[in-house]
């Protein structure tokens, strides 16, 4: 059993980070400052996203509650694979619940597309969000007290979706008004 911190998760992803964007950087032999603060927006969803997904949303004396890693005795009890059985019919803040991994989401959907030229359309920046939803689904099965559940699967993919519409619908109205110009 491993307690780790949000502190300590913060510290690891922005390792993390710095280690991959060095490395591409190198790989690449291209800096762009403009282009790494762009970035910056994934690493901040990312973080924020880590912080819910992870830890109670209650604090104890004002601080997080560190996320315990133990891999569980019975896997049943730690996913649920059947649709929106878990919301309304085990969980009392389901409303929050749905809201809450709708929006969290919302930003991966504006963002990823913005920041990632292969992301150029709606289904690729769903697809992409659905990949990252699942590995955090499939993570989640080693962190004790949380619960992997394909509803979460579905609803930040639903935020995913709504964020890049968003996002695509922009750029359609531009392309429209730069052809009509």
């Amino acid at each position: 059993m491993l307690e780790i911190t949000y502190a300590h998760l913060l510290i690891f992803i922005t390792i993390v980070w710095i280690i991959i964007r060095v490395v591409i950087g190198l790989k690449t032999k291209q800096f762009s400052i403009k282009r790494e603060l762009l970035l910056l927006l994934v690493y901040i969803c990312i973080i924020v996203i880590s912080r819910f997904v992870y830890f109670e949303l209650h604090t104890v004396n004002g601080k997080i509650v560190p996320l315990v890693i133990d891999f569980p005795n019975d896997l049943s009890e730690a996913v649920s694979l059947r649709p929106f059985f878990f919301l309304v019919d085990r969980y009392d803040g389901w409303k929050i619940n749905i809201i809450g991994n709708i929006t969290m989401f919302i930003p991966v959907g504006i963002v990823w597309p913005v920041c990632f030229k292969k992301l150029d359309t709606l289904w690729k920046t769903v697809l992409a969000g659905a990949g990252y939803t699942l590995l955090i689904e499939l993570s989640q099965l080693m962190c004790v007290g949380r619960h992997s559940d394909v509803d979460d699967l579905i609803l930040n993919t639903t935020g995913v979706l709504i964020g890049a519409c968003i996002v695509f619908a922009i750029r359609s109205c531009f392309k429209k008004k730069t052809e009509v110009e």
